[in-house]
């Protein structure tokens, strides 16, 4: 399924192929010796990578391109003044805390059930979870949208500064009708991404990235703060308009879309959305519990000496953050469809081994990043202001952060895993106790009680990331597979494909 993207637009039923060696036909086959047998185990490690690659290299360049976008946008508003780039940052931090967090959670449901349903090739289901998700996010977003017309209040409220929190007001207002975009965008990434159609979405955001230079040059100049807020949901609106054209136009060549399955996108029945809501509300709190531990140290950076400054160096330092987790999530969602489409199939062995070179492949890729991050630290804050001391905070705070890299790749990918297998429980239980219960108690500690400042915040972190990331591990060697692909299999076939919230989990 994976490394040929155009089997996707021509066969009429795809399966993913089973990664399994088929067992011998007759009792008398001689057993494999020492040697064959290592060989087989290469093979198969080495095919799984293919299938992985196969995903996970558009998905890269495609959440590079799309995080780009990002950190394009953090130079517009340091271009600005530092005025801007703390309030347009300490904005969009709030915007992630209380918004884009909620509706990338809720979304994240789509990941085990269009996965799985496409490995059992129930394109009914892969319909109606879209059109579900749809509806979702879009009601979702409006209690979202009357909380972010009161954001000065609540971050004065939380001690932040009047000055930046005003005009972190002005920037979120003009960021409003990105919920309604993100509410189209997130789930029709979701549901091409379950079945491993990964180019389609590469080539609209770098379509849309090639605009948002433009976009922002010309509103930043007309419209300041303003302009570059627009300019976000702008190009997000053209990413939208593209990839609703490309399913509309690939549904209807697929010769899959028969009357029976067309109905598949509007025959949702109250059970359905009782089940959605089920795996909807624990993914949303598993990305939530992540985000929000991250965007509260920015917040709480906002509490330190010198806030003003402190604020524009974490803002500056996790753009290169947002770099790396374009990738980290690409290797999540990789790891996420490998084993859901394995699982729905019914072929646990694969799904183990997919699980396990996803682990074995962040952890790699982790190393890498951190070396990445180490090297371009004294560079790096050029690109955004030409304050000597900032740039000089941003050099000795990404040594730290190059450290917490290291952690949060296997740390996300193991969160892609348990979504796989429709438990995404087991991330709130980890990110509850690792980040909230470790991570922030210690960060408190050594920011303000030892006066480590950001360092401090950030080292805090890393702890709780580090016993967040063994007890997935962990968790994932346990899983009885064999039992994950029985019931992921008869799930996906019944139309009931969900993972409710129960005591008998299997491990």
């Amino acid at each position: 399924m994976h490394p040929h993207y155009a089997s996707h637009l021509q066969e009429e039923h795809p399966k993913p192929p089973s990664l399994c060696p088929s067992s011998p036909s007759s009792s008398s086959s001689p057993p494999p010796s020492r040697s064959s047998g290592i060989s087989l185990a290469i093979q198969t490690v080495t095919s799984e990578l293919q299938s992985q690659r196969g995903i996970a290299l558009p998905l890269m360049a495609m959440n590079l391109t799309w995080f780009a976008k990002q950190t394009m946008t953090t130079a517009f508003l340091g271009r600005l003044g530092d005025l801007e780039l703390a309030a347009g940052s300490l904005g969009f931090t709030f915007a992630n805390v209380t918004g884009f967090s909620v509706l990338t959670g809720l979304c994240g449901a789509m990941e085990p059930i269009c996965g799985q349903a496409f490995g059992a090739q129930n394109y009914r289901l892969l319909h109606k979870t879209l059109l579900m998700a749809t509806i979702l996010l879009l009601v979702a977003s409006i209690p979202i949208s009357l909380l972010w017309l009161n954001v000065d209040k609540i971050l004065i409220h939380f001690g932040q500064q009047r000055e930046i929190a005003t005009l972190a007001k002005r920037y979120i207002i003009f960021l409003l009708p990105d919920l309604v975009i993100t509410s189209f965008l997130s789930p029709l990434k979701a549901y091409l991404s379950a079945q491993g159609v990964t180019l389609p979405i590469l080539f609209s955001t770098a379509i849309a990235l090639g605009l948002h230079i433009p976009l922002n040059i010309f509103l930043s100049r007309k419209k300041g703060i303003d302009g570059v807020a627009m300019a976000v949901w702008l190009t997000e609106m053209s990413v939208v308009i593209m990839l609703f054209l490309y399913v509309f136009v690939d549904e209807k060549r697929k010769s899959r879309v028969e009357k029976a399955t067309i109905g598949g996108w509007w025959d949702q029945k109250a059970s359905d959305w009782v089940r959605l809501l089920r795996l909807s509300a624990p993914c949303c709190l598993t990305t939530c519990l992540e985000w929000w531990c991250y965007e509260i140290i920015v917040l709480l950076t906002g509490r330190l000496p010198d806030a003003r400054r402190m604020v524009a160096v974490i803002a500056v330092v996790m753009n290169f953050d947002y770099l790396l987790y374009s990738i980290m999530l690409s290797l999540a969602i990789c790891a996420s469809t490998r084993v859901s489409n394995e699982l729905g199939g019914g072929n646990s062995k694969s799904a183990r081994i997919s699980a396990f070179v996803s682990i074995s492949c962040a952890a790699l890729v982790g190393l890498f990043g951190s070396l990445a991050m180490v090297m371009a630290r004294h560079s790096w804050g050029h690109f955004f202001t030409h304050d000597a001391k900032i740039v000089q905070g941003v050099s000795k705070t990404m040594l730290i952060m190059a450290l917490l890299e290291v952690v949060n790749f296997p740390l996300v990918v193991c969160g892609g895993i348990v979504r796989g297998t429709a438990r995404p429980w087991f991330g709130i239980y980890t990110n509850l106790g690792g980040f909230y219960l470790i991570a922030l108690p210690v960060a408190g500690i050594l920011g303000f009680k030892l006066k480590m400042g950001l360092r401090g915040l950030l080292m805090g972190l890393f702890v709780g990331a580090l016993a967040s990331v063994i007890v997935l591990i962990l968790l994932v060697v346990a899983l009885d597979w064999d039992a994950e692909a029985k019931k992921a299999k008869n799930l996906a076939d019944s139309e009931t494909m969900v993972s409710e919230p129960s005591d008998d989990v299997t491990i």
